[in-house]
């Protein structure tokens, strides 16, 4: 079957946008995204200017800060007051989970599929003497529910890291809220894809690393934690900037801010706090209602590609669990050997637990991923 480019298709009208179209079919999102323009624009401007000039324009790196808290507000129904940036999602994560005054006996819903990020702050407070409930990211909601029952926290991923699996976010919050269980997202698969409302999903803390789906750097994420448990969650770190009074450096006073910015201890990356605004402004303005289909698309694209060359594919895809990762392997093949293969061909996919990782853009063609399944034996 062939593909012909569509006039004012989103992945065609956003195209130039990603000069790594021009060497690469990159087909590795779920590990590495390139740098949308913006957002190297962005990045480039501000180590010009430091270059040049220092911390002369000062202001606009403050400015750079509070663009980005209120650009991801703004992309998770949230207050910019319940943002802080951190560097990555497992200091998110860790923020909240070890921020909690854990006693002995408290419960936790947590899951096996996790990436480590989501799983080795469990496994750690289980060992100090906290109760998890160990369930699968695909068990039905009823199951999910029977364990919510006395339970403190349930943290979950959007998106699971290896098979692609969407969770039900709404529904999983709604039986979170009805517990009263704290309800955690691991959001680095799915934010910037598939809409996330923090207020209609009852979401209480969710963090999200900049540089798989939202095309922003690394080493720059966010923290939404809701006005209601910031009270509940203590600062693990404690710099001059966790403070009310940061800019008194002569100040002896520890009142911790009064927003999510407690959380954040001493010096920003300035750099990728300007990256990841710029990333989540361009986001913004494509629409993640115009994003999630074509990603959607595409992955549905691999995935029916692979199985008719005889490929296993992790997971049963369906419009309503499907998102933009697709896991596939043959056991006659080794996965590092297919994937070396497609990169000897300019595609970028990734070797993961023996299976072959594909993880496509919405800038990326249906061309592309018909080059990429030829390559395949």
């Amino acid at each position: 079957m062939g593909f012909e480019i569509v006039e004012n298709t989103v992945w065609n009208e956003y195209r130039d946008q990603f000069p790594v179209t021009e060497r690469l079919i990159y087909l590795n999102h779920a590990a590495v995204s390139p740098l949308c323009k913006a957002a190297a624009d962005s990045m480039q401007w501000l180590t010009d200017d430091a270059y040049r000039f220092g911390s002369l324009h000062y202001d606009k790196w403050l400015a750079a800060y509070a663009g980005l808290r209120k650009s991801a507000a703004r992309l998770i129904n949230a207050d910019r007051a319940e943002i802080a940036i951190v560097k990555n999602t497992s200091e998110g994560i860790c923020t909240v989970a070890m921020g909690i005054d854990w006693k002995p006996g408290d419960k936790i819903v947590a899951f096996r599929e996790e990436f480590p990020s989501n799983f080795y702050p469990w496994k750690l407070l289980e060992e100090r003497g906290v109760k998890v409930a160990w369930l699968s990211a695909e068990d039905p909601l009823d199951k999910i529910d029977a364990a919510c029952h006395g339970a403190r926290l349930l943290a979950i991923s959007f998106v699971q890291y290896l098979s692609g699996y969407r969770a039900d976010i709404r529904g999983i919050g709604e039986i979170c809220h009805r517990h009263g269980t704290i309800f955690l997202v691991d959001a680095i698969q799915g934010l910037g894809v598939f809409p996330l409302d923090v207020q209609a999903d009852h979401i209480d803390a969710l963090a999200a690393d900049g540089h798989k789906w939202l095309m922003g750097p690394e080493g720059c994420g966010i923290l939404y934690v809701s006005r209601k448990l910031q009270d509940q969650v203590s600062p693990l770190e404690f710099g001059w900037t966790n403070v009310a009074g940061s800019s008194d450096y002569a100040s002896r006073d520890m009142t911790l801010r009064d927003d999510a910015g407690k959380f954040e201890c001493g010096t920003l990356n300035t750099v990728g706090c300007f990256g990841l605004w710029k990333a989540i402004e361009f986001v913004l303005e494509v629409g993640v209602e115009r994003i999630g289909p074509q990603v959607q698309s595409l992955a549905d694209q691999i995935y029916d590609g692979v199985r008719r060359k005889g490929y296993e594919t992790l997971g049963q895809r369906t419009a309503k669990n499907g998102a933009g990762i697709v896991s596939f392997r043959r056991h006659d093949l080794d996965s590092g050997v297919l994937v070396n293969n497609l990169k000897a061909e300019g595609i970028t996919c990734a070797p993961r637990q023996g299976w072959v990782r594909a993880a496509p853009h919405f800038y990326i063609s249906p061309a592309d991923v018909e080059t990429m399944l030829k390559n395949l034996p």
